[in-house]
């Protein structure tokens, strides 16, 4: 799944020709880093690798006033066959990354079990820090009146799973006793 792909040749799509720096500020203006996996720095690279792909092509170079002389983009057939695709497969694909947090939680070092209570408290309070920055965020997004509804809807989406980790870490916590007495009592692997 590219999200940046996504986006990219769904802007063209939508706004049609374009040079890559007002493909930047729709990024900007949209929030982008609020809600996806997209760095406004890397949409230059992302348009070169579409154009040496065939999904965007160049139409022509542009100069406003004084600023220095533009190429102008559009996307190509494939691009919009491309972009179809990856519409359907990024609406029906589900996108959960492992947390190498569960890894390490499994295999404690056993010298400082002690600290564990104190760490996992330390890491809830850090994502709750982290919803309350992004809530304020996500507010001025919202209600700068420019996101569609289903835009909002995204840019909210990083708060519901910030409440949702911040929940299930709370179960970690209170269960930090038990894992700790589980950890000094376990026997070792044997295969």
């Amino acid at each position: 799944m590219s999200s940046i792909r996504l986006f990219i040749l769904d802007t063209f799509a939508r706004n049609g020709e374009m040079h890559g720096h007002r493909v930047r500020l729709q990024a900007e203006r949209e929030h982008l880093h609020l809600w996806t996996d997209v760095s406004v720095g890397s949409l230059y690279q992302a348009i070169k690798r579409l154009l040496a792909e065939g999904l965007l092509e160049e139409v022509r170079t542009e100069k406003e006033g004084n600023l220095p002389e533009r190429q102008v983009y559009g996307i190509t057939g494939e691009g919009r066959l491309r972009l179809k695709e990856l519409q359907s497969e990024s609406l029906r694909h589900i996108w959960m990354k492992p947390d190498p947090f569960d890894l390490a939680l499994t295999r404690l070092d056993p010298e400082k079990l002690d600290e564990l209570h104190t760490v996992i408290a330390s890491r809830l309070d850090e994502l709750a820090s982290m919803l309350l920055d992004t809530e304020a965020l996500n507010a001025n997004a919202i209600d700068g009146g420019y996101l569609t509804v289903s835009e909002a809807l995204a840019v909210s989406h990083s708060a519901h799973r910030l409440r949702a980790e911040i929940a299930w870490l709370q179960e970690v916590l209170d269960a930090v006793p038990e894992i700790v007495t589980d950890e000094r009592t376990r026997q070792p692997d044997t295969l």
